[in-house]
């Protein structure tokens, strides 16, 4: 079977018979996105990064740095600024994972299948973002499904100048790799979310096998017997019996890639696999004493670097070290893994409010698990943009009434009335727009593009409104504020209190949860 063929019968999302979508540019052999599959190579990341595998690179060190693959950061315009320490100068660090499909070597092939895909340029079939919190305490991770629809910057490659120009509407976030390569990735990420990325690392099928062979297996658990194949030889081809197995290899990098036999047989219940194998492995670096021999710490440093393309920022086996050594201080207790909340669009899917959410809790440096002390004020500094205001004066302000309820009509001249508080501060470019009343449940400030983010901020900030209500919006072309139905009178803002908790869409999980187990499909039991 062709590897389109699997493509037509095995699509990203529950709907049965989609069809794939083909090359879309980059150059062959290298970078742009071709393919099928998968969010399953975050666990080895992960791993790489929490036990610092390189110690005991340090006997070949040289070699092993030369085995690490490079790539530029952010290949996009869009550079989110980096958030300011807190009291005692801490900052969070965030670390986008990025799993390849790529069938670049023979071993990578081996794994992959599908002879004429050999050389084909790869797919970003895993992205997941590691939020390690400022005071290290606690991480998050957030998983984006392989099909989510989000627009993709323009990226410039560094190495030849290419211009890949932004996409025209929504296509598929893996294809983000094929538009210059993984900073790419990031610009994409960055660009939807408002978070700043530190850094990434990509890693291939090679490395998913080797990291689960070094650690001597990761305990997985389902609740009845699994054969991930259908009638038509469809599905990695897991087979296992019900209830918890260590899990090494190739087995593992099958768990991994399931998706026909987990639950409705989505890319979503293939994430919540994945999370429970994340955490599994997490524990099991943690306590496994088979780490200690000299000869198995080699062999997963020789296999996990060889496997690895990082930025500049990782380029090297200490960096890699000492960033484990931050990771590993947390507990998994302090671990939440979720995926970005989400809804169909045809058979792919899209972002939903809660995403947002969870971006923001993200964005503040809040803890998924709920169990952060509570801050004195939240820290709007995280989402400062890099980009200066210009003079108050010199800021072009649309404001909108947006009041409207569904129980309620527009309260009146609300738009003309924060027109005239912004004109009284200074902002004497501010026009009201009278045309039309919206409904909005809270108060906004929209601005177009990166440019004009560092003005939006300056507005929202002497007109009372957090920097959370400060948004990205292709609906506006320039700054504007839509007054809420939150401010439906006065002139002072006084903004309601903020959720911080997880939005149950987001399907948290805690990497301390030992009983966590797959459902599997009643059509792919066995007995």
């Amino acid at each position: 079977m062709t590897r389109n063929s699997v493509r037509d019968v095995e699509p990203a999302t529950k709907e049965v018979g989609t069809t794939g979508d083909g090359l879309h540019g980059g150059r062959a052999g290298r970078r742009s996105p071709r393919g099928h599959r998968l969010l399953r190579w975050s666990a080895a990341t992960l791993a790489v990064l929490i036990i610092g595998s390189a110690t005991a690179g340090y006997l070949y060190y040289r070699h092993l740095n030369g085995n690490i693959k490079k790539d530029e950061l952010n290949l996009g315009d869009n550079k989110v600024a980096e958030p300011t320490p807190n009291a005692a100068g801490q900052t969070p660090l965030n670390i986008l994972l990025i799993g390849s499909d790529a069938r670049d070597t023979e071993e990578n092939q081996q794994l992959g299948g599908a002879r004429e895909t050999f050389g084909s340029t790869p797919l970003a079939d895993v992205q997941m973002l590691v939020h390690l919190s400022a005071d290290r305490s606690n991480m998050s991770v957030v998983s984006m499904p392989r099909d989510t629809l989000v627009k993709i910057p323009k990226c410039t490659d560094p190495d030849d100048d290419e211009v890949y120009p932004a996409s025209e509407g929504r296509v598929m976030t893996n294809r983000s790799l094929g538009h210059g390569g993984p900073g790419c990735t990031v610009a994409t990420w960055q660009e939807l979310t408002g978070i700043h990325i530190d850094h990434f690392v990509m890693v291939d099928f090679a490395g998913v096998v080797s990291m689960a062979d070094a650690v001597g297996g990761v305990p997985v658990c389902v609740d009845a017997n699994i054969l991930s194949r259908d009638w038509q030889g469809h599905g990695s081809g897991l087979k296992l019996k019900e209830g918890t197995t260590p899990v090494k290899g190739e087995q593992a990098l099958q768990w991994l890639r399931t998706r026909y036999g987990f639950e409705d047989g989505s890319d979503l219940a293939r994430a919540k696999a994945q999370h429970m194998y994340m955490n599994s492995m997490v524990r099991t670096l943690r306590e496994n004493a088979t780490l200690s021999s000299p000869n198995k710490l080699r062999k997963l440093a020789e296999k996990a670097t060889a496997a690895l393309t990082v930025d500049p920022g990782l380029d090297t086996v200490k960096k890699l070290y000492d960033l484990s050594n931050e990771l590993r201080r947390v507990d998994p207790a302090r671990i939440t893994m979720t995926t970005m909340p989400n809804r169909y669009v045809g058979a792919r899917v899209e972002p939903t409010e809660d995403a947002e959410q969870l971006f923001r809790l993200v964005r503040e440096d809040i803890a998924l698990d709920g169990k952060d002390e509570k801050k004195a004020t939240p820290a709007p500094s995280a989402t400062a943009s890099g980009d200066p205001a210009a003079a108050d004066d010199e800021i072009g302000v649309l404001v909108q009434n947006g009041t409207r309820t569904d129980t309620l009509r527009a309260a009146n001249d609300r738009a003309s009335t924060v027109t005239g508080l912004l004109v009284e501060k200074g902002f004497t470019k501010a026009e009201a727009d009278t045309s039309s009343a919206l409904s909005e449940d809270r108060t906004v400030v929209r601005y177009p593009s990166a440019e004009l983010k560092g003005d939006a901020q300056r507005v929202a900030k002497s007109l009372g409104i957090p920097a959370s209500s400060v948004e990205r919006s292709t609906d506006v072309s320039g700054v504007t504020v839509v007054v809420g139905a939150d401010w439906r009178e006065g002139t002072a803002y006084r903004a309601p209190e903020e959720d911080d908790t997880t939005p149950k869409s987001a399907e948290a999980l805690n990497g301390a949860d030992e009983d966590a187990c797959m459902h599997v499909n009643p059509k792919f039991t066995w007995s």
